[in-house]
C-alpha cells in the first residue's frame, strides 16, 4: 500500500514538473523576445526543460532506491512540487496547501516560503529588471529626437516585471487558513497523548536537537556524536543558523528567479539537515532539470556526475563494510558521506555561477 502510495507521488511529481518546466520555458522565451534577444532561441541546444526535468526525476536511480524502500520522503517531495507549481500557475489555494502540508511533515520545505511569494508577487523565472530598463531607455533615447512618438515601443505590461502584493495577501491567508485547519485535526488527534505541544516536542523537537545519531548520509551524526555536550547547543544553534544566513542574501540577488532559487534552498537544506535521505537529492535534481538551457555552461558537470556515481555505488559498500561485516569503521562510511556533501557544495557553487553568467550574457547581448 505504501509502495503504491509512493509510487502515484512520484508519477504526479513527475507530470508537475513538466508542466511547471513548460511554464517557465514559455515565459523566458517571452522574456527574450521582449529584450529583442530571441536568436538565443534559434540554436540547436534549446532544450525542452520541462520534459528532462520529469525524466530527470522519474528514471533517476535515487528516486527509484526511494520508491523501493517504501519510504515516505515521495510523498514531501511531491507536496514541494505541488507548491512550485501553484505558485507558477498561480494556482494560490494549490501553492498554500503543499508548503503548508510539507512544512507540516519536515520544517525544512518553511524556508520555500520566500520563493513562493516572489514566484506569486514576479511571476515565473525572467531576466534582471534593469535589462527591460535600460531597453526602454535606450529605445526612449533613440527615438527622442522625432516629432511623433507613436513609434516608440516601450516595454510594458506582463513583458516588465512588477510585484504584485494582491496573490502574495491571498497565499498568506489560505496558508494561515490550511496552518490552522492542520493544528486543529492535529489537537484533535493527539489530545489524548500530550497535546499538541508534545507532539511539537517529539517531531520538530526531534529534527532540530538531533537526539538519534543513526547513521545517514549526512555529515551532522558523526560530528555530535564526537562534540563534547557542552559544545552541543552552540553547535546545534551555528549549523540551524547556516541555513537562515544563506536566504536574505540569495534572495536579494536571485529574486528574479525565484523557481531557481528554490532549487538552491532544496540543495542548501539537503546538505545542512540533520536526517537526510537520498529522496531530497531526487528533488533538487528534478529541479535542476527545469533549467537546463540556462546551466549548460557549468564547468564542473563531468566532475559532478562522476561524483554522484561513485558515492552512490560507495556508500552502500562502505555501509556494508562497517555495520554487517564489521571489517571497517565508522570513518570508512563517513568519508562518503564527506564526498556526497562536496559535491552538493559544488553542485550549488556551480549552478548560482552559471545562472549568473548567463544573466551576464543576456545583459551583454541586449546592450549589443
Amino acid at each position: 500500500m505504501v509502495s503504491q502510495a509512493t509510487f502515484c507521488a512520484d508519477l504526479i511529481a513527475a507530470l508537475l514538473l513538466r508542466a511547471t518546466g513548460q511554464k517557465l520555458q514559455s515565459a523566458y522565451c517571452q522574456s527574450l523576445k521582449a529584450l529583442g534577444v530571441e536568436k538565443i532561441l534559434g540554436g540547436s541546444e534549446f532544450y525542452a526543460s520541462g520534459d528532462i526535468s520529469a525524466l530527470f526525476y522519474l528514471w533517476n536511480p535515487l528516486t527509484i532506491l526511494t520508491c523501493m524502500g517504501s519510504s515516505t520522503s515521495p510523498i514531501e517531495n511531491f507536496l514541494v512540487i505541488l507548491s512550485i507549481y501553484g505558485a507558477c500557475k498561480r494556482l494560490i489555494p494549490l501553492a498554500a496547501v503543499g508548503w503548508v502540508l510539507a512544512t507540516h511533515i519536515s520544517l525544512y520545505p518553511a524556508v520555500l516560503l520566500i520563493p513562493v511569494i516572489l514566484l506569486l508577487g514576479y511571476g515565473p523565472d525572467a531576466p534582471p529588471k534593469k535589462l527591460f530598463l535600460q531597453k526602454i531607455s535606450r529605445e526612449t533615447a533613440k527615438d527622442s529626437s522625432d516629432s511623433s512618438l507613436q513609434h516608440v515601443k516601450p516595454i510594458t505590461g506582463s513583458a516588465l516585471p512588477s510585484f504584485s502584493w494582491r496573490p502574495v495577501i491571498l497565499f498568506l491567508l489560505w496558508a494561515s487558513a490550511w496552518s490552522i485547519y492542520i493544528l486543529v485535526l492535529c489537537g484533535i488527534s493527539v489530545r489524548q497523548n500530550g497535546g499538541l505541544q508534545e507532539m511539537f516536542k517529539r517531531t520538530y523537537g526531534f529534527i532540530l536537537t538531533v537526539e538519534d545519531l543513526s547513521p545517514n548520509i549526512g555529515v551532522l551524526w558523526y560530528f555530535f556524536a564526537e562534540v563534547f555536550d557542552f559544545f552541543r547547543n552552540f553547535f546545534l544553534i551555528v549549523i540551524h543558523m547556516n541555513i537562515l544566513f544563506m536566504i536574505l542574501p540569495l534572495a536579494i540577488r536571485m529574486k528574479h528567479r525565484p523557481c531557481f532559487l528554490a532549487f538552491v534552498y532544496v540543495a542548501i537544506c539537503s546538505m545542512l539537515k540533520t536526517y537526510p535521505s537520498v529522496a531530497d537529492s531526487a528533488l533538487y535534481l528534478g529541479l535542476f532539470g527545469l533549467f537546463i538551457n540556462q546551466l549548460a555552461d557549468m564547468h564542473f558537470s563531468f566532475v559532478l556526475f562522476c561524483g554522484y556515481i561513485g558515492v552512490n555505488l560507495l556508500s552502500p559498500v562502505m555501509h556494508n563494510l562497517w555495520i554487517w561485516r564489521g571489517t571497517g569503521n565508522a570513518n570508512f562510511y563517513y568519508a562518503t558521506a564527506i564526498a556526497y556533501a562536496a559535491l552538493q557544495i559544488i553542485l550549488v557553487v556551480d549552478s548560482a555561477s552559471a545562472m549568473l553568467n548567463h544573466d551576464r550574457r543576456l545583459r551583454k547581448l541586449t546592450t549589443a
